[in-house]
């Protein structure tokens, strides 16, 4: 009996098991269908507009928006853990507040795109582009990439498509800021922060820079140094990037020393002001930048820069005051290479002492010794060679530091056992000109009372010297601008300390402030104009030759050019190969500061032998030949490729991307 209970009850068991799976719901699968199970298959949900429920943004100017995304995301969680979110969470700490909440909210724009009447709408590619533009050199200050969902051209689409400006809101809200701003009397003023910067801070600063005012700034690099870095140059002028006719260029170069810092300072506070300047309506800056190309490289070493400000940090010791002068005039003067910069160019003062008997020959585009190349260049100067040779400077200064004086060519002795001796160019009377320009317009260098440092024995009382008679040294960059194009460089030296203390930068930028503005006002004086065949065409390459200056200049591209000269009576040569000489007579007053016009119109003729002697010198080779056997490029970028494999180093914020999520977002590296 007991048997045939259980029996029943497990017969029921199986029976109720059967009936709840036959009233189950039936998978749809056809092989089904011979036992009468069809089964209607369901379709998939649709997408439909939902409310914005993620934190870092809930401030944009719409409320729906729907999974999946542009991204893919399927879900909001899913969109959460993605390293695009965690970026927007942090970038307002990363970029230190600069370009937020921008980035952020156009990120969100394509992590929580709009949706409306369950669709969703893509962010414009104008405003896109517009934030690419103004913040891109915030990200590669800390070394990271453009995000990769911030593709202007992949995410983000045309107004004739159909699109929002994700920073609608903003706008808004900024509007009513300086709405409020306006109606508060205060007087618009340039604002600099008087700090040391790191190179990477300071590429920064460059780029905002010209981001600021792109109407009449960009940046270029003329090359890299030994261990990979950027010479970056930013540019003033009224037509960025383009040489226009008849207006000079000159340029300024810092940091050529890495650990003589203030120069490196100066142009970087520079390069804030003249911007700031001209949008604020300044008239002098205005008119300055409007004439005048404008060329600023504030770190020929950034390599030798590093190592100073690192060692400088480290005995940063005030009662060690001893140990910290030692280390700023020692550590970091050099490249990465241990190579003094301002002895690497090429010495041809020594060749123009060697031939200044010879009956043709003239201190002017003297052609570089092909033997220079297989002794070692460093790439720092090799990219600066590269740029004084692609652009007609006319006038230049180097900032250094240890001394308080403006030098001038030659730096070389013209007798090789007198260490100091007083060894002028052509070019004396103008030299002593630009060099007093900048001596007269700083706060104290041209005065009786200023404080010599006297580190290289006596160096008079004027702020000014021939650089021979001061200390004599070849391979300098100064005499390598005078001898092998048309450019006037000069040296500044800007005090006693090399690496100032940073509350002592601001007394810097207030003493040289005026000299560095009236030395760029300066290029303006002497003589410009063009030199033209009879059909009116610009002639390239054609010499204005000044009676009594052994030093002649040579016309640009389009046959313009710049003279620097003193006041008084003048007689000018102009000629080319295949063209007759032309010559004037002129007169430039003392007190005429701008450059005075004149032109030139050159026949034809036929070429003589006795003329065309002047254009070419024997066994001196010809001036376009620059590296001609590729010496740099067999050992210098080899040596700076591997530096670079050497330092395959993650940027510091890399460890907190990588450990967050289970891949590493690799999008963020940059790729050089």
């Amino acid at each position: 009996m007991a048997f045939m209970r259980r029996k029943m009850k497990t017969i029921v068991f199986l029976n109720a098991l059967v009936t709840v799976i036959w009233c189950a719901s039936p998978r749809c699968n056809p092989e089904y269908e011979f036992l009468g199970r069809f089964c209607k298959k369901t379709e998939p949900e649709k997408p439909k507009c939902v409310d914005i429920m993620m934190n870092y943004c809930d401030d944009m100017s719409y409320t729906h928006t729907m999974f999946p995304n542009i991204l893919g995301h399927r879900t909001r969680e899913e969109a959460e853990l993605g390293p695009e979110y965690l970026l927007l969470s942090v970038v307002h700490n990363l970029l230190n507040g600069e370009c937020t909440p921008d980035i952020r909210m156009l990120g969100c724009s394509v992590l929580v795109p709009r949706c409306e009447k369950e669709k969703v709408l893509k962010p414009c590619r104008s405003t896109c582009e517009a934030v690419r533009k103004s913040c891109r050199h915030a990200f590669e200050g800390i070394e990271m990439a453009w995000p990769y969902f911030l593709d202007c051209d992949r995410f983000f689409v045309s107004d004739q498509e159909g699109c929002y400006d994700p920073l609608e809101g903003l706008r808004v809200t900024q509007e009513e800021d300086q709405a409020s701003i306006d109606n508060t009397p205060e007087e618009p003023h340039t604002v600099i922060q008087f700090s040391y910067q790191s190179n990477t801070q300071m590429n920064s600063i460059l780029k905002k820079t010209a981001a600021q005012c792109p109407e009449i700034a960009t940046t270029y690099s003329i090359g890299r140094s030994v261990q990979g870095k950027d010479l970056l140059v930013i540019e003033f002028s009224n037509n960025p990037g383009v040489h226009e006719l008849l207006e000079p260029e000159m340029k300024y170069i810092g940091n050529m020393h890495g650990n003589e810092v203030l120069g490196r300072q100066l142009l970087i506070y520079l390069t804030q002001y003249l911007c700031s300047e001209y949008l604020l309506g300044n008239q002098r800056i205005q008119s300055l930048i409007n004439t005048t190309r404008i060329h600023i490289l504030p770190s020929m070493n950034p390599d030798g820069y590093e190592l100073a400000a690192a060692e400088v940090q480290g005995t940063n010791d005030p009662e060690n005051e001893e140990a910290q002068n030692y280390y700023s005039w020692t550590l970091g003067r050099g490249n990465a290479q241990n190579i003094d910069l301002n002895r690497n160019f090429p010495d041809l003062t020594a060749v123009a002492y060697g031939r200044r008997r010879h009956r043709h020959f003239r201190s002017d585009h003297i052609p570089i010794p092909d033997a220079y190349w297989f002794d070692k260049v460093a790439p720092e100067t090799y990219a600066v060679m590269k740029w004084i040779r692609s652009i007609p400077f006319v006038l230049s200064a180097n900032f250094h530091g240890g001394e308080l004086v403006v030098s001038y060519p030659y730096d070389l002795s013209k007798h090789p056992l007198e260490e100091k001796m007083f060894s002028p160019t052509p070019d004396e009377q103008v030299f002593k000109q630009i060099a007093r320009t900048y001596a007269d317009a700083h706060a104290t260098m041209s005065g009786n009372n200023s404080e010599r440092c006297g580190n290289f024995g006596s160096i008079g009382q004027d702020g000014i010297i021939n650089g021979a008679k001061w200390y004599s040294f070849a391979g300098g960059m100064q005499d390598f601008n005078y001898l092998h194009t048309n450019c006037l460089e000069v040296t500044v030296e800007l005090g006693c300390d090399k690496f100032p203390a940073e509350e002592e930068l601001y007394t810097g930028w207030q003493d040289n402030k005026e000299a560095l503005l009236t030395f760029m006002e300066s290029v303006h004086r002497g003589i410009k104009g063009i030199v033209k065949d009879a059909d009116g065409n610009g002639i390239k390459g054609a010499r204005i030759s000044v009676r009594g200056i052994r030093h002649d200049i040579t016309t640009a591209e389009n046959g313009d050019y710049w003279r620097m000269l003193t006041a008084g009576i003048h007689i000018l040569t102009a000629s080319a190969p295949g063209y007759t000489r032309a010559m004037k007579k002129i007169h430039l007053p003392a007190r005429m500061q701008k450059a005075g016009r004149v032109d030139f119109v050159l026949q034809k003729a036929v070429v003589e032998p006795d003329i065309e002697e002047d254009y070419n010198i024997p066994s001196m080779g010809t001036y376009e030949r620059f590296d001609p056997y590729n010496q740099f490029e067999r050992y210098a970028i080899r040596e700076q490729n591997q530096n670079r494999e050497e330092r395959q180093e993650k940027p510091w914020w890399w460890s907190y991307f990588s450990r967050a999520h289970g891949s590493a977002p690799t999008w963020l590296l940059r790729i050089d």
